[in-house]
Protein backbone atom coordinates (compact mmCIF):
# COMPACT_ATOMS: atom_id res chain seq x y z
CA UNK A 1 0.00 0.00 0.00
CA UNK A 2 0.83 3.22 -0.70
CA UNK A 3 0.33 7.12 0.74
CA UNK A 4 1.02 9.01 -2.11
CA UNK A 5 0.91 12.93 -2.03
CA UNK A 6 -1.35 14.67 -4.43
CA UNK A 7 -0.09 17.84 -6.50
CA UNK A 8 -2.67 20.27 -5.54
CA UNK A 9 -5.43 21.09 -3.26
CA UNK A 10 -8.94 20.63 -4.47
CA UNK A 11 -10.80 21.41 -0.98
CA UNK A 12 -13.07 18.46 -1.57
CA UNK A 13 -14.81 17.24 1.70
CA UNK A 14 -14.06 20.26 3.29
CA UNK A 15 -16.65 20.08 6.11
CA UNK A 16 -16.03 16.82 7.22
CA UNK A 17 -12.34 18.11 6.83
CA UNK A 18 -12.90 20.79 9.20
CA UNK A 19 -14.96 18.78 11.49
CA UNK A 20 -12.37 16.50 12.21
CA UNK A 21 -9.54 18.85 12.41
CA UNK A 22 -11.62 20.47 15.48
CA UNK A 23 -12.18 17.16 17.04
CA UNK A 24 -8.24 17.38 17.82
CA UNK A 25 -8.30 19.99 20.06
CA UNK A 26 -10.11 17.32 22.20
CA UNK A 27 -7.04 14.87 22.27
CA UNK A 28 -4.51 17.48 22.98
CA UNK A 29 -7.86 19.23 25.79
CA UNK A 30 -8.06 16.13 27.27
CA UNK A 31 -3.85 15.54 27.24
CA UNK A 32 -3.84 12.49 25.26
CA UNK A 33 -1.51 13.63 22.57
CA UNK A 34 2.15 15.26 22.87
CA UNK A 35 3.97 17.61 20.34
CA UNK A 36 2.45 16.20 16.86
CA UNK A 37 1.54 12.12 17.98
CA UNK A 38 -1.85 10.92 17.61
CA UNK A 39 -4.52 11.20 14.81
CA UNK A 40 -7.94 11.01 14.02
CA UNK A 41 -9.40 10.11 10.78
CA UNK A 42 -13.43 9.41 9.77
CA UNK A 43 -14.69 7.60 6.88
CA UNK A 44 -16.70 9.77 4.02
CA UNK A 45 -20.39 8.58 4.00
CA UNK A 46 -21.23 7.01 1.09
CA UNK A 47 -17.49 6.89 -0.55
CA UNK A 48 -14.59 4.73 -0.22
CA UNK A 49 -13.01 7.54 1.44
CA UNK A 50 -11.59 8.77 4.93
CA UNK A 51 -9.39 12.01 5.88
CA UNK A 52 -7.07 12.12 8.40
CA UNK A 53 -4.80 14.09 10.19
CA UNK A 54 -1.89 15.06 8.29
CA UNK A 55 1.75 13.49 9.40
CA UNK A 56 3.57 15.75 11.68
CA UNK A 57 0.93 18.63 11.71
CA UNK A 58 1.11 20.35 14.85
CA UNK A 59 -2.37 20.74 16.60
CA UNK A 60 -2.22 24.63 17.00
CA UNK A 61 -1.34 24.73 13.61
CA UNK A 62 -4.12 22.27 12.15
CA UNK A 63 -6.99 23.62 10.17
CA UNK A 64 -8.97 21.69 7.44
CA UNK A 65 -6.03 21.96 5.16
CA UNK A 66 -4.11 19.68 7.55
CA UNK A 67 -6.55 16.91 6.83
CA UNK A 68 -6.09 14.88 3.71
CA UNK A 69 -8.19 13.01 2.06
CA UNK A 70 -7.65 8.67 1.48
CA UNK A 71 -9.14 6.24 -0.64
CA UNK A 72 -9.59 2.61 1.48
CA UNK A 73 -6.53 1.43 0.18
CA UNK A 74 -4.09 4.28 1.98
CA UNK A 75 -3.68 6.33 -1.12
CA UNK A 76 -3.70 10.18 -0.60
CA UNK A 77 -6.50 11.39 -3.11
CA UNK A 78 -6.81 15.23 -1.95
CA UNK A 79 -4.79 17.67 -0.06
CA UNK A 80 -1.08 19.07 -0.17
CA UNK A 81 -0.08 17.26 3.85
CA UNK A 82 1.43 13.55 3.81
CA UNK A 83 -1.15 11.65 5.12
CA UNK A 84 -0.76 10.11 8.90
CA UNK A 85 1.93 7.14 9.39
CA UNK A 86 -0.61 5.66 10.44
CA UNK A 87 -2.66 5.82 7.65
CA UNK A 88 -2.69 2.34 6.66
CA UNK A 89 -3.49 0.91 9.57
CA UNK A 90 -6.56 3.11 9.75
CA UNK A 91 -7.96 2.19 5.72
CA UNK A 92 -7.36 -1.65 6.58
CA UNK A 93 -9.79 -1.26 9.60
CA UNK A 94 -12.40 0.77 7.58
CA UNK A 95 -11.77 -2.10 4.97
CA UNK A 96 -12.77 -4.58 7.42
CA UNK A 97 -14.98 -3.53 9.45
CA UNK A 98 -17.71 -1.41 7.46
CA UNK A 99 -19.30 -0.43 10.99
CA UNK A 100 -16.37 2.12 12.00
CA UNK A 101 -16.52 5.14 10.89
CA UNK A 102 -14.21 6.74 12.61
CA UNK A 103 -10.76 6.14 14.65
CA UNK A 104 -8.37 7.62 17.09
CA UNK A 105 -4.73 6.95 18.24
CA UNK A 106 -2.92 8.55 21.14
CA UNK A 107 0.18 7.66 23.34
CA UNK A 108 -1.94 9.02 26.48
CA UNK A 109 0.02 7.97 29.12
CA UNK A 110 -1.68 5.81 31.32
CA UNK A 111 -3.12 3.70 29.17
CA UNK A 112 -0.07 2.91 27.29
CA UNK A 113 1.90 2.51 30.21
CA UNK A 114 -0.94 -0.84 30.35
CA UNK A 115 0.42 -1.09 26.92
CA UNK A 116 3.99 -0.78 27.89
CA UNK A 117 3.01 -3.87 30.31
CA UNK A 118 0.96 -5.98 27.77
CA UNK A 119 -2.14 -5.68 30.15
CA UNK A 120 -5.73 -5.49 29.57
CA UNK A 121 -7.01 -3.18 31.79
CA UNK A 122 -10.06 -4.61 33.99
CA UNK A 123 -13.24 -4.17 34.11
CA UNK A 124 -13.72 -3.10 37.92
CA UNK A 125 -15.48 0.19 37.48
CA UNK A 126 -19.19 0.51 36.18
CA UNK A 127 -18.11 2.97 33.53
CA UNK A 128 -15.92 0.53 31.97
CA UNK A 129 -19.08 -1.77 31.78
CA UNK A 130 -20.93 1.16 30.33
CA UNK A 131 -18.65 2.00 27.80
CA UNK A 132 -16.26 -0.73 26.83
CA UNK A 133 -18.64 -3.89 27.79
CA UNK A 134 -15.33 -5.66 29.96
CA UNK A 135 -11.96 -5.28 29.69
CA UNK A 136 -9.93 -2.99 27.16
CA UNK A 137 -7.80 -5.62 25.59
CA UNK A 138 -4.34 -5.88 24.70
CA UNK A 139 -3.53 -6.21 20.75
CA UNK A 140 0.02 -7.71 19.55
CA UNK A 141 2.87 -6.11 18.85
CA UNK A 142 3.30 -4.42 15.67
CA UNK A 143 5.52 -1.81 13.65
CA UNK A 144 4.28 1.17 11.92
CA UNK A 145 4.59 1.80 8.15
CA UNK A 146 2.04 -0.89 6.93
CA UNK A 147 -1.11 -2.16 7.51
CA UNK A 148 0.13 -4.45 10.48
CA UNK A 149 -1.49 -2.26 12.98
CA UNK A 150 -4.84 -2.50 11.19
CA UNK A 151 -4.47 -6.24 11.31
CA UNK A 152 -3.96 -6.41 14.82
CA UNK A 153 -7.16 -4.15 15.42
CA UNK A 154 -8.96 -6.17 13.88
CA UNK A 155 -8.20 -9.21 14.72
CA UNK A 156 -8.37 -8.01 19.13
CA UNK A 157 -11.80 -5.80 18.14
CA UNK A 158 -13.87 -8.01 15.74
CA UNK A 159 -15.16 -10.08 18.38
CA UNK A 160 -15.30 -7.35 21.39
CA UNK A 161 -17.43 -5.21 22.78
CA UNK A 162 -14.81 -3.06 23.69
CA UNK A 163 -14.10 0.43 21.38
CA UNK A 164 -10.84 0.37 22.40
CA UNK A 165 -7.48 -1.37 22.19
CA UNK A 166 -4.34 -1.14 23.89
CA UNK A 167 -1.50 -2.16 21.00
CA UNK A 168 1.59 -3.81 22.60
CA UNK A 169 4.28 -1.51 23.33
CA UNK A 170 2.48 1.02 21.40
CA UNK A 171 -0.42 2.91 22.35
CA UNK A 172 -4.17 3.20 22.10
CA UNK A 173 -6.56 2.97 19.19
CA UNK A 174 -10.33 3.62 19.53
CA UNK A 175 -12.78 3.14 16.90
CA UNK A 176 -16.32 3.96 16.62
CA UNK A 177 -20.01 4.61 14.83
CA UNK A 178 -18.36 8.17 13.94
CA UNK A 179 -15.02 10.45 14.46
CA UNK A 180 -16.31 12.18 17.65
CA UNK A 181 -17.76 8.28 19.53
CA UNK A 182 -13.72 7.28 18.81
CA UNK A 183 -12.50 10.68 20.67
CA UNK A 184 -14.62 9.94 23.60
CA UNK A 185 -13.60 5.78 23.73
CA UNK A 186 -10.36 7.79 23.93
CA UNK A 187 -10.86 9.99 26.57
CA UNK A 188 -12.83 7.55 28.16
CA UNK A 189 -9.81 4.75 27.87
CA UNK A 190 -7.38 6.92 29.31
CA UNK A 191 -9.82 8.28 32.32
CA UNK A 192 -9.95 4.45 33.65
CA UNK A 193 -6.75 3.31 33.05
CA UNK A 194 -5.98 6.02 35.34
CA UNK A 195 -8.58 5.09 38.14
CA UNK A 196 -7.59 1.51 37.83
CA UNK A 197 -4.14 2.39 38.55
CA UNK A 198 -4.47 4.17 41.14
CA UNK A 199 -6.62 2.19 42.50
CA UNK A 200 -4.22 -0.89 42.30
CA UNK A 201 -1.72 1.49 44.26
CA UNK A 202 -4.03 0.75 46.86
CA UNK A 203 -4.76 -3.19 46.75
CA UNK A 204 -6.57 -5.19 44.64
CA UNK A 205 -9.52 -3.77 42.85
CA UNK A 206 -12.70 -6.13 42.90
CA UNK A 207 -13.86 -7.51 40.07
CA UNK A 208 -17.70 -6.94 38.97
CA UNK A 209 -19.50 -9.82 38.20
CA UNK A 210 -20.12 -10.88 34.52
CA UNK A 211 -23.83 -10.92 34.30
CA UNK A 212 -23.89 -7.35 36.11
CA UNK A 213 -21.19 -5.75 33.50
CA UNK A 214 -23.54 -7.10 30.70
CA UNK A 215 -26.65 -5.21 32.46
CA UNK A 216 -24.80 -2.41 32.42
CA UNK A 217 -23.51 -2.13 29.17
CA UNK A 218 -27.02 -2.78 27.97
CA UNK A 219 -28.38 0.11 29.79
CA UNK A 220 -25.74 2.15 29.14
CA UNK A 221 -25.81 1.54 24.88
CA UNK A 222 -29.71 1.28 24.88
CA UNK A 223 -31.14 3.70 27.42
CA UNK A 224 -29.10 6.20 28.98
CA UNK A 225 -29.39 9.53 27.52
CA UNK A 226 -31.66 11.98 25.42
Amino acid sequence: MTTTQPRTERGTHRAQREHVAALHAELTRNQLVTWTSGNVSERVPGEDLFVIKGSGVLYDELTWEGITVCDLDGNAVDGVKRPSSDTDAHAYVYRHMPQVNGQVHTHSPYATAWAARAEPVPCVLTAMADEFGGPIPIGPFALIGDDSIGRGIVETLRDSRSPAVLMQNHGVFTIGPSAKAAVKAAVMTEDVARTVHLSRQLGEPLPIAQSDIDSLYARYQNVYGQ
